[in-house]
């Protein structure tokens, strides 16, 4: 039995990440995610991304390496929001998560217009 052809894979959702961070602090900010979603009573929001400080690249084509990653959480039955936040490197550690203002304010996004949020 053959696997059906699913076309060209994609790669528009990945970010280069250490593995280190990856496979550690980042791991554990995704289950901690994951768990806490599961125990919400209602809706639960969550916006994962890169955030790119300087110009770093990697390869041939010149893929840019995001310095810092995020996880916002938006959970709306309570409006509890919060960022987790690290840096892109091996010696990446889980920190304590930022407000969505301060996220907002250092990052410059509004990835939740409407909601007043702090």
């Amino acid at each position: 039995m053959t696997r059906p052809s699913r076309g060209r894979d994609s790669l528009a959702n990945m970010v280069p990440q250490d593995a280190r961070q990856n496979s550690g602090p980042w791991a554990k900010v995704e289950e901690d995610t994951r768990k806490y979603a599961l125990r919400a009573k209602g809706d639960v929001y969550v916006m994962t991304g890169p955030v790119f400080a300087d110009q770093r690249v990697i390869g041939a084509s010149h893929v840019r390496v995001p310095t810092h990653l995020f996880k916002l959480v938006y959970d709306a039955s309570n409006g509890r929001t919060w960022v987790h936040w690290q840096q892109n490197t091996p010696d990446a550690k889980i920190n304590k998560p930022l407000s969505y203002g301060e996220f907002r304010q250092w990052v410059g996004l509004d990835l939740l217009p409407g909601v007043d949020a702090p």
